[in-house]
């Protein structure tokens, strides 16, 4: 029996769409050339936000989470035990089918992106753990995301099958290798490297700003015409239940604020390109394009979220160190009216020594 035969006719997967009037929606066809371009500048965008990132990272710090492994273990725990686990809970709570579930569930089971990267030094987060565990969740994901398949999407071989070991491989090499020039670069010219970081950080915003108005221009309307409100829905709960559940598990476990932070950004960031290779090796061309759109959503609501909290980060510690500035300056006022007083009082007690010095002197001499 093909499972992917009636994908197209699930009420809860698309809106206003049935087997009729599909074939408007399927994805073009793409120039090669076009498609090649695309595709090298996204990779030289990620190889300089990377090196740009790994100007913020410390041999010694790496070193120091390699050898205890205890964040990169609660790390690998929140990314492939919370996620799949809530893409799975999600699936049943909105009683999806089971084609339908498939497409949230091979999200809920990637491993995390470059994104979270970047969103970790947005949130003051420590970028060398958030750097090393991205490196292990994309190596974990080589056995994990078989498994993990074959545990929740039971019946859909073709996903099972569908990993891509090369373009897993490639996004381990679009981490490492630049994040490595970041280093260096940092190690043997450290005045250059808060330059990179913020150039690099730049280009990053830039990509993501254009990221998004491309997609709302190019796919807005028939997202908004297709999709159903349930995958809505689950597009903008699973980011943000990855995003708190990260912190609540690592502040579990006692993880200093900053490394709690980081844990949050990678559980909640999930590699959405990786998604979407799988969805299209895994399913037919008829059908491939409706289920391209899941992941594009999806990304748009873990920037989106994640742009939230960062902003509500900063106006905290903006807040917070107002009233620590305004203690700070109440604490200096008083310790200076204290100071004032002691040295009246001393002065005083000074005064009140030299007329009683003098006194005695008067009755010693007897005048």
């Amino acid at each position: 029996m093909n499972n992917t035969a009636n994908l197209t006719s699930h009420q809860d997967l698309w809106r206003n769409m049935t087997a009729a009037n599909t074939t408007w929606v399927h994805r073009p066809v793409e120039d090669p050339v076009i498609g090649s371009v695309i595709s090298v500048v996204v990779i030289v965008i990620v190889f300089i936000t990377m090196v740009s990132l790994g100007c913020t990272m410390e041999v010694s710090k790496i070193k120091n989470y390699i050898m205890k492994p205890k964040g990169l273990a609660i790390a690998a725990i929140a990314q492939y035990g919370i996620m799949p686990l809530t893409a799975f809970c999600l699936v049943k709570g909105f009683q999806l089918s089971d084609i339908t579930g498939v497409v949230v569930l091979v999200c809920g089971c990637c491993p995390g992106g470059i994104f979270s990267n970047s969103m970790a030094l947005a949130i003051h987060g420590d970028m060398n753990l958030s750097i090393v565990m991205t490196s292990c969740s994309t190596m974990l994901a080589l056995g994990m995301m078989p498994l993990l398949l074959f545990i929740y999407c039971q019946g859909f071989p073709s996903v099972r099958n569908a990993v891509p070991y090369g373009e897993i491989m490639l996004s381990l090499v679009l981490i490492l290798v630049p994040c490595s020039v970041g280093i260096g670069i940092k190690t043997y010219r450290p005045q250059y490297s808060k330059r990179f970081t913020k150039v690099g950080m730049i280009i990053m915003l830039m990509f993501l700003v254009g990221t998004l108005i491309l997609i709302g221009v190019g796919s807005g309307h028939i997202i908004l015409t297709m999709m159903s409100p349930s995958l809505f829905a689950i597009a903008g709960f699973m980011p943000l239940i990855g995003y708190c559940f990260g912190y609540v598990f690592s502040s579990i476990f006692r993880l200093i604020h900053r490394e709690r932070r980081t844990v949050s950004m990678e559980t909640g960031c999930q590699n959405v390109p990786l998604c979407t290779t799988i969805l299209k090796v895994a399913f037919p061309e008829d059908v491939v394009g409706p289920l391209y759109l899941f992941p594009t959503v999806y990304l748009v609501f873990q920037l989106l979220e994640a742009a939230i909290i960062i902003v509500l980060f900063r106006c905290y510690q903006r807040f917070k160190r107002n009233e620590e500035g305004k203690s700070d300056s109440r604490f200096q006022r008083l310790h200076f009216n204290t100071s004032l007083l002691s040295h009246k009082i001393e002065k005083k007690n000074k005064s009140l020594q030299m007329s009683g010095w003098s006194l005695f002197h008067i009755d010693s001499t007897g005048t």
